[in-house]
């Protein structure tokens, strides 16, 4: 899947870095992890180079929010506000919503 846009509550629009992992602890699991960014000209610049927009030193970028990981789509979720700033809950869930349907309707995954 290729990064895509948000907007929710308060005319917030985010950009989301989907990524994967897979790895085992007694059973396979594939883990689902989007990262989450404030939509700025600096960090849309930067989807032609998705080296530099998810370099280790994301953390320090202000417009990182941190990520989700969906562990069971639909289900099992975290956040994790790893950054400089963080989402609010209700921000979270709205996050969380956007995702789900975007996963949900594969016709939205061609950018």
């Amino acid at each position: 899947m290729k990064p895509f846009f948000i907007t929710i509550a308060k005319n917030l629009t985010l950009l989301i870095v989907p990524d994967s992992d897979a790895h085992a602890d007694g059973h396979p699991v594939l883990t689902y992890t989007y990262s989450i960014y404030r939509r700025d000209k600096s960090t849309v610049a930067k989807l032609n180079q998705p080296d530099k927009l998810l370099q280790a030193k994301k953390k320090n970028n202000p417009d990182y929010l941190g990520y989700i990981a969906f562990e069971q789509p639909g289900k099992v979720f975290s956040y994790v506000a790893d950054g400089e700033n963080e989402l609010s809950p209700d921000e979270v869930l709205d996050v969380i919503e956007e995702i789900n349907h975007f996963r949900n309707t594969p016709q939205m995954w061609i950018i």
